[in-house]
């Protein structure tokens, strides 16, 4: 079924429920997120929502429907651990201003659409460009089976200082308008923010403790939260069990960030060895977003279009080398696109992937970034980013073999999400959530 053809009944498609029988999906090999190796000659059983078995051909029940996949590679579904999925244009600090909530939710809802068609079954919301809680009402119509699209988690906003990476920057001082981030200052302002967040929703906290590379009038290099609110923030969140992200790219932020408890660094520049140690012992994740880095580097789509280029220049090759050395030791490294909403073709987003693997990750290991460490990052580890029997049915499948050639993460041609498919190769899927018979 094309593409277009699928967003027209996804919707509807919500209302159905996943296939009543087992269905035992037959692919060349399985990245199964805890192998080191794929697996060859193994079926993976699914029953209602959840994989009911992963094993050879005798796993398969009497009056299972077969789903035969050659030439594919069966994996877990991806998992965006930073994404922004209202921002609807390349210019987001302008753009934020021209569009009603409403409107983005709409452009939110069609671009996460988009994303599990590409594999994309779980993402992370890391604050997003909306006076109110766009995302937020969307998962809550996911959760309810109104839509279709991915797993949602994250923060409405990020939390920025008063010319921060989040504030707007570029406009005379007698004008006022709605910054695209909750601008706060001193403890009492952080703890109220933070509230606020979870009161409408936000499961995490996002700080922008440095300055940003896409936004303007701030600098990645300065560090922008004081230790006195960064502790605010975390301790107030972790009254509420909720965990905290905290953006920065200068050294001494992702240092404070890391002493103060947070969760994940996003980004992490400018990390050095010590920043690293401090991160493999206190357990905290790096969710570099390398490829957005890339994806801006021709052109002259951002407002910020010259913080990015010197980062290409003169930072990215560092950087690589900084995150194949935090892997190596011990930093679990989490897969985050960062490439915002409907203006962008999720099937790029892999890339991240990709580049991975140029910071020096296996193959293997950087599908387990966007899979299993990413189930980790999100705390969801007990039902996703691994094909174990037990766990939700989030399951994609690729043309060729993406341990050979990454790029074939491009070719996502299978997906199902809580035993649902949603796009399966030469086989139309009803309005009822049922396949029609294999050949």
């Amino acid at each position: 079924m094309r593409a277009t053809s699928t967003l027209a009944f996804i919707a509807l498609l919500a209302a159905a429920p996943a296939v009543a029988e087992p269905v035992a999906l037959i692919a060349d090999r399985v990245i199964d997120g805890v192998s080191d190796r794929a697996r060859e000659n193994t079926v993976v059983v699914v029953d209602g929502e959840r994989i009911l078995a992963v094993g050879d051909r005798s796993v398969i029940p009497a009056g299972a429907r077969v789903i035969n996949l050659p030439g594919r590679t069966l994996m877990p579904g991806f998992i965006n651990c930073h994404e922004h999925p209202l921002m609807y244009g390349d210019d987001y600090q302008n753009a934020h201003l021209q569009a009603s909530s409403a409107y983005k939710a709409l452009m939110g809802l069609a671009a996460l659409q988009r994303m599990l068609l590409a594999g994309w079954t779980s993402v992370r919301v890391m604050g997003d460009a909306d006076v109110y809680y766009a995302n937020q009402d969307i998962r809550r119509t996911v959760d309810a089976g109104v839509f279709v699209a991915p797993r949602l988690t994250g923060a409405g906003h990020y939390l920025s200082i008063t010319g921060g990476g989040g504030d707007v920057n570029y406009i005379s001082p007698e004008q006022s308008v709605i910054a695209d981030g909750l601008v706060v200052d001193g403890p009492d302002e952080v703890r109220k923010a933070v509230r606020e967040e979870i009161k409408f929703g936000s499961d995490w906290i996002k700080l922008l403790v440095t300055g940003a590379y896409q936004s303007v009038g701030d600098d990645p290099r300065n560090v922008a939260f004081s230790p006195e609110e960064l502790e605010a923030a975390v301790s107030e969140a972790n009254r509420h069990d909720v965990p905290v992200a905290a953006h920065a790219h200068a050294t001494d932020g992702i240092k404070q960030a890391v002493a103060a408890g947070v969760r994940s660094i996003e980004h992490g520049t400018f990390i050095d060895d010590e920043a690293m140690r401090m991160m493999a012992d206190q357990g905290t994740f790096l969710v570099p977003t390398i490829y957005v880095g890339d994806y801006y580097n021709e052109g002259d789509k951002l407002r910020a279009q010259d913080k990015n280029d010197d980062y290409v220049k003169n930072m990215r090759g560092k950087f690589l080398a900084a995150v194949g050395r935090a892997h190596k030791a011990g930093v679990k490294v989490a897969v985050g696109v960062d490439l915002g909403g409907y203006m962008t073709d999720p099937v790029v987003f892999v890339r991240e992937m990709a580049v991975l693997v140029e910071a020096g990750m296996t193959p293997m290991e950087a599908i387990q970034a966007g899979t299993r460490v990413g189930a980790e990052l999100l705390r969801w580890d007990d039902r996703l980013g691994t094909v174990q029997a037990g766990k939700l049915a989030d399951l994609v499948a690729v043309s060729g073999n993406p341990l050979d050639d990454m790029k074939a993460l491009e070719n996502v041609e299978f997906v199902m999400i809580g035993g649902r498919v949603v796009k399966a190769p030469g086989v139309d899927t009803t309005l009822t959530g049922r396949l029609l018979p294999p050949d």
